[in-house]
């Protein structure tokens, strides 16, 4: 039998592109242009003065922008473990761990912390780094619908039923970043009290925007339980970089020694370290600036929905337009009037739901959004 001719290198994944591009979902960089409805930098934190006068005060006494290795080799500088400490007490945890992605943090702690005997149960619309992190985890999962509390109930329940013996994990984003909707943390909380469970809750999107002192939607809990761990994100409301997983001293201690994403990587920036610690003091001083951001988000409200954008009450409303070819068409059509809006297509949404993912930042004001809904008007 004659074998078959082989395929000439790269022609699966030039295929592949070809079927992007057809479906309207091929993706390319775009370089920043126009008023900032794009971006998650909520407050506005990654041009505040106060910032870049932290990075040079940082330099000035000798801190090094980079850190040369491994947190386990050489990596490991006091800028590092200095936030650490100071981020376990902000976040109200008795440990806390600076990693330099969401991404990374996310799919390390779900890879690691799980083990065999444990279940995981996740909110369908969790964002991608978790689904990599069970991808990679010892332990099964099971997706639960949004933010719905009695399927996490049920499902608990039927893996108990089963004879199960392990821990379970209840994985939730207090903040979705697709959707701008809330996790209903308060009856998650009491569930997982209930069964002894894990919960685990990113809280990339409200760090900074929610809760006392910006410091996230869990920390306005009266009654949060010890089994939790949460992640905040620094790139975000914080105008960073980086990322924070706060939690017991098992998870800081189990996560440096198993931890591929860890272990594996070179360290962060103690640059970044040192200017994470200050967005931190900034964060907890910005009561004015989160309450002039959230009355713009009122403001958005009243000028987007009638177009059919939905407001939860964050700073990210979704415009659900359907198609794909559609969305993109409109999204450059606002990138043209000097709108940066951006469209999102599966398999970063549900298939049918492409939509534009209009966001309020810290760059913005009234006016603005009132001139992108006359835009709206326009290209709609």
């Amino acid at each position: 039998m004659t074998p078959a001719p082989p395929s000439a290198p790269f022609a699966t994944q030039r295929l592949d592109l070809a079927g992007l591009a057809e479906r309207g979902r091929l993706r390319a960089l775009a370089p920043r242009m126009g008023l900032d409805f794009a971006s998650n930098d909520y407050l506005g934190f990654s041009t505040n003065p106060a910032l870049a006068e932290a990075a040079q005060a940082a330099l000035a006494r000798g801190v090094a922008i980079g850190s040369g290795g491994s947190r386990l080799l050489r990596g490991n500088d006091p800028e590092h473990e200095a936030l650490e400490a100071e981020a376990a007490a902000f976040f109200g945890g008795e440990s806390a761990l600076f990693l330099p992605t969401g991404f990374t943090a996310n799919s390390a702690l779900l890879a690691t912390m799980p083990q065999r005997e444990d279940m995981i149960f996740v909110d369908a619309l969790i964002h991608a780094s978790v689904h990599e992190g069970l991808r990679l985890s010892r332990a099964d999962h099971r997706l639960v619908p949004h933010n719905d509390v009695d399927g996490f109930a049920e499902a608990l329940k039927a893996w108990r039923k089963g004879g199960a013996t392990g821990t379970p994990w209840i994985v939730v984003e207090s903040l979705y970043s697709m959707d701008g909707d809330f996790a209903p943390l308060a009856e998650l909380s009491a569930l997982a009290g209930e069964h002894g469970a894990v919960l685990v809750v990113d809280e990339a999107h409200a760090t900074g925007v929610f809760g006392p002192g910006g410091r996230g939607l869990l920390a306005s809990l009266d009654d949060r339980g010890p089994n939790t761990i949460t992640l905040h994100t620094c790139g975000k409301a914080l105008g960073v970089e980086g990322a924070l997983l706060v939690g017991p001293s098992v998870m800081r201690e189990f996560l440096i020694n198993r931890a591929r994403g860890f272990i594996f990587s070179t360290a962060p920036s103690p640059l970044m370290a040192a200017v994470v610690r200050e967005a931190l003091r900034l964060c907890e001083g910005a009561d004015a600036t989160r309450a002039d951001l959230l009355a713009r988000v009122d403001y958005a409200r009243a000028a987007l929905s009638p177009f059919g954008a939905e407001c939860h009450g964050s700073p990210i409303l979704p415009l659900v337009l359907g198609g794909d070819v559609r969305t993109m068409a409109v999204a450059t059509a606002l990138q043209q009037r000097g709108f940066d809006v951006r469209g999102i297509r599966p398999p970063t949404v549900p298939e049918g739901t492409s939509r534009l993912r209009i966001v309020i930042t810290g760059h913005v004001g009234t006016g603005d959004i009132s001139a992108l809904a006359t835009a709206l008007a326009e290209v709609l």
